[in-house]
């Protein structure tokens, strides 16, 4: 049979994606349809008027979805879109290599979407022109059932097809709140990114404050036992210089005075330099301390990230516990729709057939 159907359409349109299925016990994880990347075609039977997609794995149809006006492709990521075929009681899913390919195929199926509906409005045309007695064998019963037929949805008060249109605004509210917290919940973590590099960085410079806080606590070890040195030399060469001034020798001794005195004043400006250093050292600690601080708030407000973030991802949960709701309500509307169908079906053809009986009356 599938052949057969091959040999009268023709292909309009093809791509190559990774197909799924809903998974029909959960109806909401996705079971891989194909290996691998398949072939994926819009199909007209130029017969029948009809538009169909088909994708075959193998010997295998993967996917044999008729398309109907009612119909609607929904892009749910940059590569990925899917659709609900209500005859085959299943949703598809697609994934693509591109975003372009995902794009084409969306605006394509918008296209035969269109087509469809042309065509079933044609059909309908021809129908009533074909049969023009329908309306004159029993006036008043198809004139009301015409009504009921042409009637929008929204003046339904208690119907299926306003519970459908309903599900559907919920459908596009609940996908909307999921988006916004999808978002809400991607700044959280780009916010988080930001602090975790910033706490990097002042862990960084706390590990090589620490570092030159060591080195400078060691130097100041080895100048201060420098300085208890020059201190001890300094009194010894005092201690000279006194003995000699005691003595009151001259010549030599006043040359040794000089070059002592000008010891004691480049020991003098060294001790300064020190003590300078010191305090530069003693000013670099206080703000290793102020770094400290603020590494410590980083932490505060990354905790406080975190808290945010399972906040949101619950919300993502009962945000798609609540979509999965909606998709099993929706779903019972269009089958009670599909019974309510074919239930106008049966009373079409029962008008036929009165129509029919009442002509054969009329020529006897």
């Amino acid at each position: 049979m599938f052949p057969l159907h091959r040999e009268r359409e023709q292909p309009i349109f093809s791509a190559r994606a990774h197909v799924f299925q809903i998974d029909p016990a959960t109806k909401r994880n996705w079971i891989p349809a194909s290996k691998h990347a398949v072939t994926v075609s819009f199909f007209y039977d130029a017969n029948r008027n009809v538009y169909r997609i088909i994708s075959v794995g193998g010997t295998k149809a993967i996917i044999n979805s008729t398309i109907s006006p009612n119909m609607s492709f929904t892009k749910t990521s940059q590569k990925f879109g899917q659709w609900a075929d209500s005859r085959a009681n299943t949703v598809y899913g697609l994934g693509f290599a591109t975003e372009q390919q995902l794009h084409q195929f969306s605006e394509r199926f918008n296209e035969v979407k269109d087509g469809a509906r042309l065509a079933r409005e044609k059909s309908q045309e021809k129908m009533e022109m074909n049969n023009p007695g329908l309306s004159i064998a029993a006036p008043q019963f198809s004139q009301d059932l015409c009504d009921e037929l042409q009637s929008p949805p929204v003046m339904c008060a208690n119907g299926p097809e306003d519970k459908l249109f309903r599900s559907q605004s919920a459908d596009i509210t609940l996908n909307s709140e999921k988006e916004r917290i999808k978002k809400m919940l991607s700044e959280g973590s780009i916010c988080e990114m930001n602090l975790e590099t910033e706490l990097f960085t002042l862990q960084d410079s706390n590990a090589k404050l620490v570092a030159a806080l060591h080195e400078a606590n060691a130097n100041v070890e080895q100048w201060k036992k420098q300085l208890v040195a020059y201190q001890d030399e300094t009194e010894r060469l005092r201690d000279q210089v006194a003995d000699l001034e005691a003595h009151g020798g001259h010549g030599p001794s006043d040359m040794l005075k000089d070059e002592l005195t000008q010891s004691l004043e480049e020991l003098e400006a060294l001790l300064k330099a020190k003590d300078e250093e010191i305090c530069i050292l003693q000013a670099k600690k206080s703000d290793f301390h102020e770094m400290e601080q603020e590494r410590e708030e980083a932490i505060h407000r990354i905790q406080e990230l975190e808290m945010r973030n399972v906040e949101l991802e619950r919300r993502v949960q009962g945000a798609e516990q609540s979509l999965a709701n909606s998709l099993e309500e929706r779903d019972r509307i269009e089958s009670e729709v599909h019974r309510v169908v074919e239930i106008l079906d049966v009373k079409i053809f029962d008008l036929n057939d009165l129509r029919q009986s009442l002509v054969k009356l009329i020529d006897k």
